[in-house]
């Protein structure tokens, strides 16, 4: 098993989990045991990674129809199916919960805030990934976890360690949330440029600086678009010389050239070859991205799939404008309207895209609509990438602080605490003592 072992404080020892704790005992509740306000705890309800729980719901509100453990505050509740999920609670209050979850209640030797921050270890996921036995839904045996890796630091110590966690897992935990929050809003200002663009707000002063210039008028598609072609129906594979551009390959408004299919077949390349500008329009898929478009700027040569309609504009008309309109929030709540809703999927014919009305502006003023545009797409992609890199600094803190804290360099040790070979050594002696006490007493 390839799990890295870090020196410890001379005050603390390694040991089995099972050693500390007692792993694997609960206590059963038949759902005719349950009060109406009894929490029922189900995994769905768990965040992985964070431990939050994200709704609580009671017996009344669940009706659950299956034996649950009980739990009382001041467990750890560790979810054991797929713990690659790595969802780990600290019961505030007593309840029930599934039997994929495992209340462990600490020990005169194990703090629960300390136990709660180690099953979140690095070197614990290490293991549990490692020994889960199932193909799909991998389960953590009750001997694997008891056999599971522990480091016991002085009961003292092990306080200290969990409250300095607390403050600052939950700072970082603040910090995630706020980054969380920053792609909707740049989602939001990429939509509001796309608003201002269409209806003529982006460039209005400009337009009132310029002499001559054509006004805005409402068309139809079909008013400047050459041709409407649907794609290829031909079957593609892997291997071949020419890709075929798919309704997968149309991600944000671009087309994304990573997961692609090709043809050889040269009557279908001939047909279906796509021209620097083409505008390629998704006309079935799920109700919410249905109608999603990108140009085809010539990037290699290509051909697109059935699902696609292709649109190629007239000179009036530039295709990144038409783009545009198509992914604007005015564009994406015509094809909301006018979509046909199959089982599973959803439909926009070409008569329905030629039907598509928007407001046009002169070549000039579009040209300058496309420049100001990118400028400040550009700048949104720049903050996205400064995003992702703040979120991949910020994902290593949380199992960076707890390798530091289960080394013992979080907090500084104290020479006075007692050693946790002493104390797992004073509490054996005193169950041991209480046994023989008991034993006697019987047998007088």
């Amino acid at each position: 098993m390839s799990i890295i072992e870090d020196s410890l404080p001379h005050s603390w020892i390694r040991l089995s989990l099972g050693d500390a704790i007692n792993y694997g005992r609960t206590s059963k509740a038949e759902p005719n045991e349950l009060a109406d306000d009894t929490w029922v705890l189900e995994l769905e309800d768990i965040e992985k990674d964070t431990g939050r729980v994200l709704q609580r719901l009671t017996y009344l509100q669940r009706q659950s129809k299956s034996t649950k453990n009980r739990f009382f505050a001041g467990d750890v509740l560790y979810g054991k199916l797929r713990p690659y999920l790595n969802k780990v609670v600290y019961a505030d209050s007593s309840g029930v919960c599934t039997t994929e979850i495992v209340p462990i209640r600490p020990t005169e030797a194990v703090d629960g805030r300390y136990l709660l921050h180690w099953l979140r270890h690095p070197q614990f996921l290490s293991y549990v990934t490692e020994v889960s036995h199932g193909v799909n839904m991998p389960r953590l045996g009750t001997d694997a976890g008891k056999a599971a890796p522990f480091v016991l630091a002085p009961k003292l110590e092990q306080r200290r360690i969990a409250d300095k966690l607390d403050a600052v897992l939950a700072r970082v935990e603040a910090v995630t949330d706020r980054l969380a929050r920053v792609s909707p809003l740049l989602k939001r200002f990429r939509q509001s440029v796309l608003k201002a663009a269409t209806s003529g707000s982006l460039t209005k002063e400009w337009r009132m600086q310029q002499s001559g210039v054509a006004c805005w008028k409402n068309i139809f598609l079909v008013d400047e678009a050459e041709d409407f072609g649907y794609g290829s129906a031909a079957k593609s594979s892997k291997a071949g010389d020419v890709p075929v551009l798919r309704m997968g390959n149309i991600q944000s408004g671009e087309l994304d050239w990573k997961d692609l299919v090709f043809t050889s077949d040269q009557n279908e390349i001939a047909k279906y070859e796509l021209h620097e500008g083409d505008v390629l329009f998704n006309r079935t898929n799920s109700p919410e991205l249905v109608g999603k478009s990108a140009i085809f700027r010539g990037e290699r040569k290509a051909i697109f799939a059935g699902y696609l309609i292709r649109v190629r504009c007239s000179e009036q008309l530039l295709p990144d404008f038409l783009n545009y309109n198509l992914c604007s929030p005015a564009g994406r709540e015509y094809c909301r309207r006018v979509k046909s809703d199959g089982v599973s999927q959803s439909n926009i014919n070409a008569s329905k895209l030629r039907a598509f009305e928007f407001k046009l502006p002169g070549i000039v003023e579009q040209i300058e609509i496309v420049r100001r545009v990118e400028l400040l797409f550009a700048f949104a992609d720049r903050l996205e990438d400064r995003l992702k890199v703040a979120q991949t600094a910020t994902a290593r803190l949380t199992p960076s602080l707890l390798a530091k804290a289960f080394r013992g360099e979080l907090v500084p040790q104290d020479p006075s605490d007692e050693p946790a070979s002493e104390l797992l050594r004073r509490l054996q002696a005193n169950t041991t003592s209480g046994v023989s006490k008991r034993g006697r007493r019987t047998a007088e």
